[in-house]
């Protein structure tokens, strides 16, 4: 029999009546003869209002006690399943994210997973238990609880999984899988039977919400197969796996949209060495992230250089980005958040010419101005006006073969 290993989402634990689904579920793969460990993240929209009730008594909460209060999200989902479960005659008992062993760093809000010590879990497996383990948290060298950031449950179970050498890892959220665009602006797009650990990392990043970028990470490092499914039907979904020659034979994948990016241009700035260290080191040591940068050469030794920084961050960073620009003798600093980063990608990109061009035709087509441009081994992006985000993400489908027949 198999060593299982099931993450369900928020929306598949919402209330009691989807937490007693759940657990039917898994009372199956038990009574199977299976050995399970499931995986549990907060009911659907308590995490936000646990962040709301924090905010309402402190204005900056510590964030220690944050993540105290943030884990008690989890917590309880946890303990109902584990509760329901024993109600059907079936052994269950839960472990919180320190009692489970999951031992992180010390960042408070976004900590990293260095170790699971899986002693207690593979007790409790061996006593034919199924174990319900609270996802999104963890503890330190310290004993201070931490968390994992959002999506952070989807790390706890492929980490999990890794640790106990487990069969599969399976991710059950509200979509039945991994499509090649969003089915709800793009209405040909078609579920991926497969998709590679690359593939799914860059979509991540890009904009896809179906797994946290941090688990496919963990799983490509530990050989970890995620199978992505719904809780909510009884569908093969997709699987997360390494690549393999038939895959590469599909040039593009999937096409991805972003809306949570702004852009900030520093115009006529002297085109000189260090430059660029006073232009970016500020935003560095603010803790925002850049993503996509461009330069463009003038005459005179001068250049405009253009950069992409989360809408979150945009304020902060244009106030940073005045205060150098004076020091530099920038002349202005302007700023834009009505973009969209559009990206298509796919590990067959590696072996195949044109799919720049491809791109770009496509959307010159639609009269659709491309703002800037990035590149990686296994796709390119381009940043578009906001308001073509989902023409752009149709028209792309389309051209690279990916509609639905």
């Amino acid at each position: 029999m198999s060593l299982i290993v099931q993450k369900y989402g928020g929306t598949s634990v919402a209330d009691l009546d989807r937490i007693r689904n759940v657990a039917g579920r898994v009372a199956r793969i038990y009574e199977a003869g299976n050995d399970i460990v499931v995986v549990l993240s907060a009911m659907a929209g308590v995490t936000d209002k646990i962040i709301a009730m924090a905010h309402q008594a402190s204005p900056n909460p510590p964030k220690r006690e944050l993540d105290v209060l943030l884990a008690t999200g989890e917590q309880t989902t946890a303990a109902l399943l584990t509760m329901v479960l024993n109600s059907m005659n079936l052994p269950a008992q839960s472990l919180l994210g320190f009692q489970a062993r999951v031992l992180t760093d010390h960042t408070y809000g976004n900590a990293r997973i260095h170790e699971i010590d899986a002693t207690r879990i593979q007790q409790l497996l061996s006593e034919r238990k199924i174990v319900v383990v609270a996802g999104f948290q963890g503890c330190d060298s310290n004993g201070n609880i931490t968390t994992l950031g959002r999506g952070g449950s989807d790390t706890t179970a492929v980490a999990i999984s890794a640790a106990i050498k487990a069969d599969s890892c399976e991710i059950y959220t509200d979509v039945d899988g991994v499509y090649t665009a969003d089915p709800n602006i793009c209405k040909t797009a078609r579920k991926l039977p497969r998709i590679t650990y690359d593939e799914m990392m860059e979509m991540a990043s890009l904009g896809a919400k179906v797994l946290q970028i941090r688990s496919v990470e963990f799983a490509k490092k530990y050989n970890v197969p995620v199978h992505v499914r719904s809780s909510f039907s009884e569908e093969e979904g997709t699987m997360v796996v390494n690549t393999d020659a038939e895959m590469e034979k599909l040039v593009v994948t999937g096409v991805t949209y972003n809306k949570k990016d702004a852009r900030i241009t520093l115009t006529r700035v002297q085109d000189k060495p260090g430059i660029a260290s006073r232009i970016f080191t500020p935003i560095a040591d603010a803790g925002i992230l850049v993503d996509m940068i461009i330069q463009n050469t003038r005459s005179e030794g001068l250049t405009d250089l253009t950069f992409t920084v989360s809408k979150a961050d945009f304020q902060q960073a244009m106030e940073i980005e005045r205060n150098v620009a004076e020091e530099i003798g920038a002349e202005a600093v302007i700023g834009d958040e009505n973009i969209a980063k559009i990206s298509v990608t796919g590990v067959g990109m590696r072996n195949h010419s044109g799919v720049a061009s491809k791109m770009f035709t496509a959307l010159a087509k639609e009269n659709i101005n491309i703002l800037m441009i990035s590149t990686s081994e296994i796709r390119i992006s381009c940043v578009i006006e906001e308001k073509y985000a989902e023409l752009a993400v149709r028209v792309l489908h389309s051209a690279f073969g990916l509609d639905r027949n």
